[in-house]
């Protein structure tokens, strides 16, 4: 019944007694009645309560009807507000309250949804290919008269209908055969107006495939045409608008048509339905921290902006298709070009930099190359992979100092095991044109659910029509999946990000949802995911999943598993020496589909690399370079011990009136050759300890040298130039700029005749010389060879 909020008191549940639903506070319920055995602790009489929220009575939950909802490629294009009823109540004097039926029809390219505002009810989806009939239905004048808006109803006859999220809950959608006949009654609106434009929709239904598909394309053209970008939106008067062009927003298995607008201070997106969280998205520039020109569906036509947002709190991404490429490539020079930009540097060599020299961790690292290799989560069929490391999952402790704990990452997941590695050659060599050794991807969007559906149930059900796996196929243990990968033949899969990644605390590895998945073929029912003996949970597991990716057997191996994935083991004849090549559509550049003008045959090329997965962009052409630092055992502090030699000196030589800086020895070991920051250079013989030469190469301090004599000495300086000294001569035979800052280190590759050298300008310049030792003055313009 009715709950005055002066009654409601916080409760504590001891047992169930009954359920029934109830309205409190204008919010709709299910309600659990307790009670607590010692009645004498409480101050009076009182009854306990524990509620479940499903809704305002009046207010519509907009999180009820998704896209997700929808088949793949379809368009929601509008909304009405409408009474429903079934046709043999409509007429009947025993019809149901109209607050009962009221709710939303959607209006989308394929089908017509019905969201009743009683959240236990379920929607309704009636496809237009399903249906015999959408028309008109007259009012009585009786029904004019109570009716909010006195027009007619619209009537769809239909031979099969999807019921969805009845009472709420994710599950299985329900597929009700059978003739059933729906009347809606708007609200507002002019029903002539609303089955012209769902006649159009229901009309192309009964086309062929191409037709149907040209027809729609029609459809969605005139409707957005007669929509524009509200100007009132922007930020003030003074804001001027620097491009404004379509897109469509991508999210996984979602497609959303809208308007873009680039200001000088904001960026701007409002899609053409009313489908999302905010009528508009709108980012500040200055909080935008990486844009990125990405790949959707093989073609060059996307571009990923991550962004800064103070109301949700971290780093979010708006990730764009545009028509054309052309389209991508001037929205991207539109939006790199505006100065209140401030991206972050995320330089391809710095941060492979970075990662050698420990900076940067394995995970972070992987994630980096991921986005650069144009994956993202906002596309399954990109979404970042990331390597099988664990190979023993039946150990009750995880040793991470035995190298038998690891998977070889030297070789693809299809490789690891021999014996099934010699039959995928042998049907390899059996075959004739377009020779692939492995039939499936080790990323597709049916692998990337595999491992998600507990956290994500709603993205399988849009993509496996409605329904879940079959119980005994689903992401059940992890040891079992780990066996399947090595000894299936049709089994590549790599993971995800999400088992290494510890701010989630492995929340895909529960069924947080309660939902339900199904019995097993022995019974038992499907819930979380059965973890290896040495996890005591999943924040456990996904923790020392983390460690292991980190930990310095991985560290030392990780470049091969890139060069794999990434690098130049991808594609080509290194590819067929690897072991690692798979089916042509999933290479970029294999197919054009501009080039194919079949709307079947394109179809069923992008259905094609929607199911098999797409191969990440190739990022690296040489092999990559292994890391260089690793993790210690413990902090090196101080009070660590120490072990040192018995040193005992030789010679002193005291020459230099300011701190030396460097010191080498000549190639033949009898000259000492030294720089120090009083700007001389001073050359000693070992034998008489005598100085033999003494020169003034620069007023300011001098940082580094390489000898070459009896002939040549190379000299950094911290006026940023490179001096060469001719010791027999006794004279500077050149000296150039080789930095915007002072030179810090040198170094000589003889056999390759190249010239290395460092400096505080964070820059590593490679120099070719024209002789051995070099001689010849330098020339930055030519022999500067490149930098880092």
């Amino acid at each position: 019944g009715q709950i005055k909020k002066s009654s409601y008191k916080e409760i504590t549940v001891d047992s169930v007694l009954c359920n029934k639903p109830f309205t409190f506070l204008g919010r709709y319920f299910c309600f659990y009645v307790y009670y607590r055995c010692n009645f004498l602790n409480l101050s009076s009489p009182s009854i306990f309560l524990e509620v479940r929220a499903y809704g305002y009575l009046g207010q519509m939950e907009k999180d009820r009807f998704s896209l997700l909802l929808l088949d793949p490629g379809e368009i929601y294009f509008e909304d009405l507000s409408v009474y429903f009823y079934l046709a043999e109540q409509f007429h009947s004097k025993k019809k149901k309250a109209e607050k009962e039926n009221l709710g939303r029809l959607k209006v989308c390219s394929k089908s017509l949804v019905f969201e009743p505002k009683d959240v236990l009810k379920p929607l309704i989806k009636m496809k237009f290919e399903n249906c015999f009939s959408i028309d008109e239905i007259n009012l009585t004048e009786k029904e004019k008269l109570t009716s909010a808006n006195p027009n007619s109803a619209i009537c769809v006859d239909c031979s099969k209908h999807v019921e969805m999220l009845e009472a709420n809950v994710i599950a299985p959608y329900t597929f009700r055969d059978g003739r059933r006949k729906f009347v809606f009654v708007l609200n507002y609106g002019q029903v002539e107006q609303c089955l012209r434009r769902i006649g159009q929709l229901h009309r192309a239904a009964t086309l062929p495939a191409s037709e149907q598909n040209n027809m729609l394309q029609a459809i969605e053209v005139a409707m957005q045409a007669s929509k524009t970008f509200d100007r009132l939106w922007l930020q003030d008067m003074y804001e001027q608008v620097i491009l404004e062009t379509t897109a469509n927003k991508i999210t996984p298995l979602v497609v959303n048509p809208g308007m873009v607008l680039l200001s000088s201070t904001f960026l701007y997106f409002q899609s053409y339905n009313n489908i999302e969280p905010n009528n508009l998205l709108k980012i500040n520039l200055s909080d935008i921290r990486n844009i990125t020109k990405r790949r959707f569906m093989l073609q060059h036509v996307g571009c990923e902006v991550e962004y800064n947002s103070l109301a949700q709190l971290g780093l979010h991404s708006l990730f764009l298709s545009f028509p054309r490429q052309y389209e991508r490539d001037q929205f991207y020079a539109a939006l790199m070009s505006q100065p209140a930009l401030t991206l972050a540097d995320l330089d391809r060599e710095r941060m492979t930099l970075c990662w050698q020299n420990g900076q940067l961790s394995n995970y972070d690292y992987l994630l980096y190359l991921n986005s650069e290799a144009d994956r993202t989560f906002n596309d399954l069929t990109q979404y970042p992979v990331f390597p099988w490391i664990i190979q023993d999952y039946s150990s009750t402790v995880l040793n991470l100092h035995s190298s038998k704990t690891f998977r070889d990452l030297t070789k693809p997941v299809g490789a690891l095991c021999p014996t099934k590695l010699q039959r995928l050659k042998e049907r390899y060599e059996d075959m004739e044109d377009n020779k692939f050794l492995y039939g499936s991807h080790y990323s597709a969007p049916g692998f990337v659910l595999f491992y998600l559906v507990r956290l994500y149930p709603h993205y399988m059900l849009c993509m496996n029509n409605g329904t879940f796996d079959k119980p005994d196929r689903m992401f059940n243990s992890v040891a079992d999946v780990w066996r399947n990968v090595l000894t299936n033949m049709a089994d590549f899969k790599e993971l995800v990000p999400e088992f290494y990644d510890t701010n989630n605390s492995g929340e895909f590895l529960c069924n947080k949802y309660g939902i339900n998945f199904g019995f097993r073929s022995d019974n038992t029912r499907v819930g979380d995911v059965e973890l290896p003996p040495w996890a005591s949970g999943p924040k456990d597991f996904v923790r020392q999943m983390k460690e292991a990716l980190e930990s310095d057997h991985v560290s030392r191996n990780l470049h091969h598993w890139i060069d794999l994935i990434f690098g130049y083991k991808q594609r080509g004849d290194q590819a067929v020496k690897a072991d690692n090549l798979f089916c042509n559509v999933c290479y970029e550049g294999a197919i054009d589909l501009d080039s194919i003008s079949d709307w079947s045959k394109r179809h069923a090329m992008e259905v094609q690399i929607m199911e098999f997965g797409q191969i990440p962009k190739q990022i690296f052409q040489q092999p990559h370079p292994s890391r260089t630092s690793y993790r210690v055992d413990r902090p090196i502090t101080l009070a660590a011990p120490v072990v040192a030699w018995q040193l005992s000196p030789v010679e002193t030589i005291t020459s230099h009136r300011a701190a030396v800086t460097a010191v080498t020895l000549s190639q033949d070991s009898g000259q000492v050759v030294s720089v120090a920051r009083d700007g001389l250079l001073k050359i000693h013989s070992v034998t008489t300890g005598r100085q033999e030469r003494s020169a003034t190469l620069s007023g300011t301090p001098l940082s580094c040298l390489v000898a070459f004599l009896p002939d040549t000495v190379i000299v950094g300086s911290w006026d940023s130039n490179i001096i060469m000294y001719d010791v027999a001569c006794g004279r500077v035979t050149d000296c150039v700029l080789g930095h915007e800052d002072a030179v810090t280190c040198l170094c000589w590759a003889g056999e390759r005749q190249l010239l290395v050298s460092g400096s505080w300008d964070c820059c590593v310049r490679l120099w070719t010389a024209h002789s051995c030792p070099p001689t010849a003055p330098i020339r930055p313009a030519t022999d500067l060879l490149t930098q880092l």
